[in-house]
């Protein structure tokens, strides 16, 4: 995005301790920033790749050629000091950002108005046990990738380049459970670890509220993902979101799971430890989509669903899966 297209910016949040949590998606933790319905907000995040390793992020950066000074600051005084749980996940999240007058109940619209690459390499990583094949490789498989920004694509080897379209693979609110933070590895109804690859620039998501202030959180940073994200990792980047939060009043009482759009494209979601029943349960959301949105019976829904519809698997690989339903936005002409 140009200097002269950027968004207004109301507030700016940086990902240094005391503004992240490592690991856990807590509730009714201290904000890290107050807003009002309607503001803007960036959110520097850090890729937790170089931050898990076992060794200071500068010599594991080192080791592929990166420089030092490539590092970010953000990055090595998070490893010097901020302590993850034991057992809680690997991501790095800034927040959470309270934002009023969000209550349980209501529905927060989160507006993705950029992603910003903050660094030119990002990092897969995979072995033994990985991802949606575990039994594939027998090694540890870590690969740094150069991002060439004046042409928009990552190098990912001599003759193979890919377009990025980043988007932070996970965006948040807090959980209903305000006694146990919720690990960041699995998605939930609140959002997570979704993965969903069309949450780019342009995109807007729909998260139900379960605790005062909504309490976001975003990190887990991808240049760019394949729906999947078979091997367990995507180009894993840091990143600068630019969001907007809007506030609706009781619109989350009746949301089972977090929906999205785009230009083109209405997206519903759903998640499930077995992906048979993941899809089973996208497919009523899309039915429940289409009745109230085209005033359908469910049986015209079911078979708008059957002909129009495609659902595709966004997550395979973190305990939950995710599969989300594209509903194209031709189907309601005048909404």
């Amino acid at each position: 995005m140009s200097a002269d297209s950027s968004p207004r910016v109301d507030a700016h949040l940086k990902s240094v301790p005391g503004n992240v949590s490592w690991g856990l998606i807590p509730a009714n933790a201290a904000p890290a920033l107050k807003v009002q319905s309607g503001a803007v907000v960036s959110m520097d995040t850090v890729s937790q790749q170089g931050l898990t390793a076992g060794i200071d992020p500068v010599a594991f950066f080192g080791e592929a050629g990166i420089a030092a000074a490539e590092v970010l600051n953000d990055v090595k005084t998070i490893y010097r000091d901020v302590e993850r749980t034991p057992g809680a996940g690997s991501h790095v999240l800034t927040g959470p950002v309270y934002i009023e007058p969000a209550r349980p109940g209501d529905m927060l619209e989160v507006r993705i108005l950029d992603v910003a690459l903050r660094v030119d390499y990002g990092t897969n990583n995979s072995g033994p046990n990985v991802g949606a094949a575990p039994s594939l490789l027998s090694g540890v498989a870590r690969q740094i990738i150069r991002i060439d920004r004046s042409r928009n694509v990552a190098l990912f080897s001599e003759r193979i380049e890919l377009p990025l379209a980043p988007f932070m693979g996970i965006m948040a609110v807090a959980p209903p459970d305000d006694a146990a933070p919720a690990n960041t590895r699995p998605p939930g109804a609140f959002g997570g670890n979704m993965d969903l690859k069309v949450l780019t620039r342009g995109a807007t998501l729909y998260l139900p509220v379960f605790q005062e202030g909504a309490q976001f959180f975003t990190g887990d940073g991808h240049a760019l993902q394949g729906d999947g994200e078979v091997n367990g990792t995507a180009i894993e980047i840091s990143l600068t979101p630019t969001l907007q939060f809007i506030v609706h009043p009781g619109a989350g009482r009746e949301m089972r799971w977090p929906r999205a759009e785009d230009a083109s494209w209405h997206y519903v979601t759903a998640m499930s430890t077995d992906l048979d029943e993941a899809c089973s349960l996208a497919v009523h959301e899309s039915v429940a989509f289409l009745q109230a949105r085209a005033a359908l019976s469910a049986a015209q829904a079911y078979a708008l669903t059957s002909l129009s519809v495609d659902f595709r698997i966004a997550e395979a690989v973190n305990h939950v899966k995710l599969v989300y339903g594209a509903i194209p936005k031709r189907l309601l002409p005048n909404r």
